[in-house]
């Protein structure tokens, strides 16, 4: 049988190039891609030390389908996340929230010989989404997992809500310009005013630096919240610029604990919502949106090599990255 290159972590941290077998004939709407371009995201340092091929924020060329594909053909550019399958008869898979299907397949869940850190790849048709022509490929990788997550949680958003984004890193500076073009009021929380311009360059209309601060000034309180920092939140200078019945949505992705006072679930109404990666649906949504209105990720890229790999993750880990890595193959 035929075989690609794939980028696999190992025991000691470091990407180890393998090979993963290809099929003579792929079958089902299973499809081959040439990958083009993958992102880097903070969750693949998590797996680095598994014996699993590594990347969920693959973009590549359609090179060939199996017998029961029906919308592909070669030559088209998709990309894939995080999900890569599901049941597709439960009622989540039903009612268009396949994320939850008891039976859904996330990246390092089963298919571990599969990742964007390749040569190649192959999934199915049925989670593959199409690449708007004005999506490059190094600005489409990142917005398969990194994009779509902020996007899921934005949705529902409404244009008079003011949003509050803490964090500017890979998730913030993208959320801040999707909610931006959602027609929110955007208030950008970070530690201290080194990002402030590039925030308001963004599309933020308000920036609080919240370093030694022990009371927060802000002009409308916060409708939605999106928690995209590394560092847990200081809660009793947050709280207080919270408009009633906000929605609280943690996104990073951190072993600990998400705590927040008691009382304040109580007297405010507010609630705080898992962000999970969103269903097809949302995230073919979040590509259309993010070509109409040009959003894009601040990417640095890297080749798709061990030792680029290593280095990305290197940069990524010690918090050097403006803003996504991309690792791109070496022809």
């Amino acid at each position: 049988m035929p075989s690609f290159t794939v980028f696999k972590g190992h025991e000691s941290g470091n990407p180890v190039k393998s090979t993963t077998t290809k099929p003579d004939d792929l079958t089902e709407d299973y499809v081959l891609i040439r990958v083009t371009a993958s992102g880097l995201c903070g969750t693949d340092l998590h797996f680095r030390h598994a014996n699993i091929v590594l990347g969920h924020e693959g973009v590549g060329v359609v090179e060939s389908l199996g017998p029961a594909t029906r919308h592909l053909k070669k030559g088209d550019r998709v990309g894939w996340g995080y999900e890569t399958d599901s049941c597709g008869h439960c009622t989540e898979c039903l009612q268009g929230t396949e994320t939850f299907c008891p039976e859904r397949q996330m990246y390092s869940e089963k298919n571990t010989d599969q990742g964007s850190f390749a040569s190649h790849a192959i999934w199915r048709e049925a989670f593959l989404h199409k690449i708007p022509d004005a999506l490059s490929d190094a600005a489409a990788a990142p917005l398969q997992c990194g994009g779509a997550t902020v996007f899921a949680a934005l949705d529902g958003v409404k244009p008079t809500d003011t949003v509050g984004i803490l964090g500017v890193g890979g998730l913030g500076h993208l959320a801040i310009q999707f909610a931006a073009k959602m027609g929110c009021r955007v208030v950008v929380l970070s530690s201290s005013d080194r990002k402030k311009d590039e925030a308001l360059r963004l599309g933020a209309h308000e920036f609080i630096a919240t370093k030694d601060a022990s009371k927060l000034d802000i002009s409308t309180p916060l409708n939605r919240l999106l928690v995209t920092a590394a560092v847990p939140p200081s809660w009793d200078i947050l709280v207080p610029i919270l408009a009633p019945r906000a929605h609280i949505y943690p996104i990073t992705v951190s072993p600990g604990t998400f705590s927040i006072p008691y009382m304040t679930l109580i007297q405010t109404g507010v609630k705080i919502i898992g962000a999970n990666v969103p269903p097809r649906a949302l995230h073919r949504r979040m590509l259309e949106f993010a070509a109409l209105h040009g959003i894009a990720p601040l990417v640095e890229e890297f080749p798709m090599s061990e030792e680029g790999i290593l280095e990305a993750m290197g940069r990524l880990e010690r918090g050097e990255v403006r803003y996504r890595a991309v690792l791109i193959p070496e022809n």
